[in-house]
């Protein structure tokens, strides 16, 4: 298939090697406008732009895909298949009605479960046993549209948002061409989804990661998980902030309050929350490198009695 591939970062990567290792011609790319970073604000890169370099790839970087210029731009290329991935666009109808066999989206959840941003991160954060990849002919509605493959992926005990996040990716490239072969050979089926069982996510931001020690250990222990590498999970102890990486959560209560640090043993501090106690055993303190408990207690000091705050 002739293919045109939009996507920006990493989770999308993966799709787009795949698509390649499969025999299709991808003939154009289409990512975000690279962005500024750090004190120089030089431009870098998105990771789907450089993989596509890597490739000989042409690469296109609109800043709306909804203008004229891109959509003139795009039907040059006679594509059979558009696949969007991660792209951070609203397609609009003249593209999504371009491609013989349409747009596919390839959507890191079990649809019509957790449509919108970050499902990998929900999933992880509201507890969820299971999630998986959902490939889908494009409609104007927000991951709404007619479902093609499905494939389901078990959520680990120590499962983190960045585990979970190479994993579907894996899951997703290998879907993506399966689909695509399915479409090609015209045994694909398109199932409706049932709007009635639609939920909806929205993106992950920093102050997200702000412990509420009223919660529950679990809730708790969760949300570090899902947070986990960005932004993270942190409280306050003392004036500095102190992100928690690795906790367990534990049943039993103390009869303190949500907050109080019960207990500091050599390789782990228990603390409080509104149901259990949490047993925090890998953190980082504001201005130093992450690291276990028992690295953290050779040069830090922490009273039992002492409450963490929320950030």
């Amino acid at each position: 298939m002739r293919v045109i591939f939009m996507g920006t970062p990493d989770f999308a990567v993966g799709t787009l090697e795949e698509i390649i290792k499969a025999g299709h011609e991808v003939v154009l790319v289409v990512s975000q406008p690279d962005k500024a970073v750090g004190r120089s604000k030089a431009l870098r890169y998105t990771p789907v732009k450089a993989c596509a370099f890597e490739h000989g790839i042409e690469v296109y970087q609109p800043q709306k895909v909804r203008d004229s210029e891109c959509i003139e731009r795009l039907r040059t290329y006679h594509p059979d298949i558009i696949i969007v991935e991660a792209f951070g666009q609203i397609i609009p109808r003249a593209i999504l009605d371009m491609p013989r066999y349409g747009c596919v989206n390839v959507h890191a959840s079990l649809l019509p479960k957790y449509r919108g941003a970050a499902p990998i991160q929900w999933a992880v954060i509201n507890g969820d046993a299971v999630t998986g990849v959902t490939t889908m002919r494009m409609d104007e509605g927000l991951d709404t549209g007619d479902m093609i493959l499905k494939e389901e992926v078990k959520i680990r005990a120590d499962e983190t948002g960045g585990s979970l996040f190479d994993r579907l990716s894996e899951v997703g490239a290998k879907l993506c061409v399966r689909t695509m072969e399915a479409i090609d050979a015209g045994t694909a089926t398109y199932t409706p989804q049932d709007n009635s069982q639609a939920t909806h996510t929205v993106k992950i931001y920093k102050e997200m990661g702000s412990i509420d020690w009223k919660q529950g250990a679990k809730e708790i222990e969760c949300l570090i998980r899902g947070l986990d590498p960005w932004p993270s999970a942190y409280t306050r102890l003392g004036d500095k902030m102190l992100k928690i990486w690795k906790a367990q959560v534990v049943s039993e209560e103390s009869g303190a309050e949500p907050g109080c640090i019960v207990k500091v043993e050599k390789d782990h501090i228990l603390v409080q929350t509104g149901k259990g106690m949490l047993a925090i055993s890998e953190l980082q303190l504001e201005g130093k490198k992450r690291m276990p408990v028992e690295a953290f207690l050779n040069g830090y000091e922490i009273e039992e009695g002492t409450y963490f705050k929320k950030g």
